[in-house]
This record gives structure tokens, C-alpha cells and sequence, in this order.
């Protein structure tokens, strides 16, 4: 006889929603933007049943050494694991819960595993996220590692999660925005409805960096390559690459055509560039200083 069915924990009146998208597109970060609209407060993501910014029971795929162990935890694949949580949701009398995966199928498998119905309302990390957004959340965990936990900081920075925790984030949902994203709305400022949200950053050890050992004469090559193709009447005179804790330090020092604005010149060089080094070699930079020696004399005219 199943454990579960032994206790009578038979989930009847549960609501379950799900929420899924590619891993790394920011989901466990938008997460609460889901939880609110529809008036969620209990959260499964990663291995972990989360009410209110607090852990009430599970442990985190993110303390997994391994990548395939981290997907055996966030799909609850230990049958004590699952027990543990499935318990919990009846403890806490539970009536709505937020599902997170990364497809359709993986929450569906999550929510059986759970002895849970299957979600009535499926949102995709694309309905509330721009392509921008995401990118800028793949470019997180690519490069430097970074994954969220949704529960404040107190709830991990104990002896088990302190290894892997980075830092902790705040974020302010506001009630009216979220539902101009969900619904076509005119776009409305933060009122009282809004909420202080903690999040945790972690740096999974399962998680491999996409920063490679790379030589700080092979930087200075891309540099020269970038700053030409930004502007090709730029005289560089010195390039310092320096190792940080995630990525690299540049510091470059140039001269500059008489021509050029220097605020708009500085500015969309050290877009440009840190964008293409970081695209074409996956390394990180932590900083980019743009020092201008010399305003070069305009061009004699023939």
C-alpha cells in the first residue's frame, strides 16, 4: 500500500498551477508574479515546497553535486523526498500551489509524483518575461552560475546552504503591472497592493561556469579586434586585463579623433565590446574602464 494513501493524504480540493519555460530564463525569479496574480501562496521549485519566502519542507536541487542529481531531486524522484513533501501539503492545509519546470510534461510528472491533480492553468515563462529579460537571466547562469532560490536569505545562509549562497536579491511586485503583462492593461505605477519580495542567489556547485581558462594575451586580441570594428580611427595605446572573483577587469587606454562625443563614444564602445567577448568566448566582465589619453587633431584637408 502507498505511504501516502496509507495516511489518507488524499490531495481532494487541491488547485494546482503551473509555471514552466527553458532552464535559466528566470523563472524561480518571476515566480511570485504567477503566485500573485492568482493569488498563490505555496510554491514548489527545485525540490523544495516554499510558502511565503520560507522552506516548510523538501531539500534544494541546487545542493546537489551533479547536474542529473539536481534533476532526480527537482523531479522527486526519492521516494522519501516526495513523502516528506506530500505530508507537508496536508499539514499545512494547502488548497492552491505554483508548480515550476522547465516543460509541460516535467510539472505534469511532478504533480503525479505528489499524488496531486494535474494543473488546471499553465502560464509559460514567455507570457511574462521579454526575450530580453530571459536573455539576460541565460546569461547569468551561463556565465556566471547564478541560480534563485525563492525564500529569504535567513533560510538558506545556515550550514547546509552557506556554501553555495551568493548574495540575496529584494524585488517589488506590484498587482496592477502584473496583470497590464497578463492582460493587454494600460501599464500602471507600483501602489499599495505592491509587496517586498527576498530572493536568494546560490552558486550550485553542480553548476559549471561557462567562464573558460583563457589567456589574458588572447583577451587583449579580441579587444583590439572589437575596439577596430567600433571604430577604426581609435588609436590604442595601452590594454590591462586583470582576473576577478567571476570574470575579468579591462582597463584601456586610448586616444580618440577630435570628432567623436566622448560620452556617447565611451558608452557604446563598452557595450559593444563587452557584449561580443562575452557572446564569442562565454567569459565574464566584471568591468570595463575606458581611459582617453588624447583628443587626436582633425584631419587636414586636401
Amino acid at each position: 500500500m502507498d505511504f501516502l494513501n496509507f495516511l489518507g493524504l488524499t490531495k481532494k480540493g487541491i488547485q494546482v498551477f503551473a509555471f514552466y519555460g527553458p532552464s535559466g530564463t528566470g523563472k524561480s525569479f518571476r515566480a511570485k508574479l504567477v503566485a500573485q496574480q492568482y493569488g498563490i501562496k505555496v510554491i514548489i521549485d527545485d525540490g523544495l515546497l516554499i510558502q511565503d519566502d520560507q522552506i516548510l519542507a523538501g531539500h534544494s536541487a541546487k545542493l546537489e553535486k551533479s547536474y542529473m542529481g539536481a534533476v532526480r531531486v527537482a523531479l522527486f524522484d526519492d521516494k522519501e523526498h516526495r513523502d516528506s513533501v506530500a505530508v507537508a501539503i496536508q499539514k499545512y492545509h494547502i488548497k492552491k500551489i505554483l508548480i515550476l519546470g522547465t516543460s509541460e510534461k516535467m510539472v505534469n510528472k511532478i504533480a503525479v509524483r505528489l499524488q496531486l491533480p494535474l494543473p488546471e492553468k499553465y502560464v509559460t515563462i514567455q507570457e511574462i518575461a521579454t526575450p530580453e529579460e530571459m536573455e539576460e537571466a541565460r546569461r547569468s547562469r551561463q556565465i556566471e552560475g547564478k541560480h534563485v532560490i525563492p525564500v529569504q536569505a535567513y533560510e538558506i545562509k545556515d550550514k547546509r546552504y552557506s556554501k553555495i549562497f551568493v548574495d540575496s536579491v529584494r524585488v517589488t511586485l506590484a498587482r496592477k503591472n502584473l496583470l497590464s503583462r497578463f492582460f493587454g492593461k494600460a501599464k500602471t505605477e507600483t501602489t499599495d497592493n505592491s509587496k517586498l519580495f527576498e530572493k536568494s542567489v546560490v552558486r550550485p556547485s553542480f553548476s559549471i561556469s561557462a567562464r573558460k581558462n583563457i589567456s589574458h594575451a588572447a583577451i587583449v586580441r579580441m579587444i583590439l579586434v572589437y575596439l577596430l570594428e567600433f571604430n577604426n580611427e581609435t588609436r590604442i595605446k595601452k590594454i590591462s586585463v586583470k582576473t576577478g572573483t567571476a570574470g575579468y577587469s579591462l582597463a584601456i587606454t586610448m586616444d580618440i579623433p577630435f570628432e567623436i562625443q566622448i560620452a556617447d563614444f565611451t558608452q557604446g564602445a563598452r557595450s559593444f565590446v563587452i557584449k561580443m567577448i562575452e557572446k564569442e568566448s562565454g567569459i565574464l566582465i566584471e568591468d570595463l574602464f575606458l581611459i582617453i589619453d588624447k583628443i587626436l587633431p582633425p584631419k587636414q584637408s586636401l
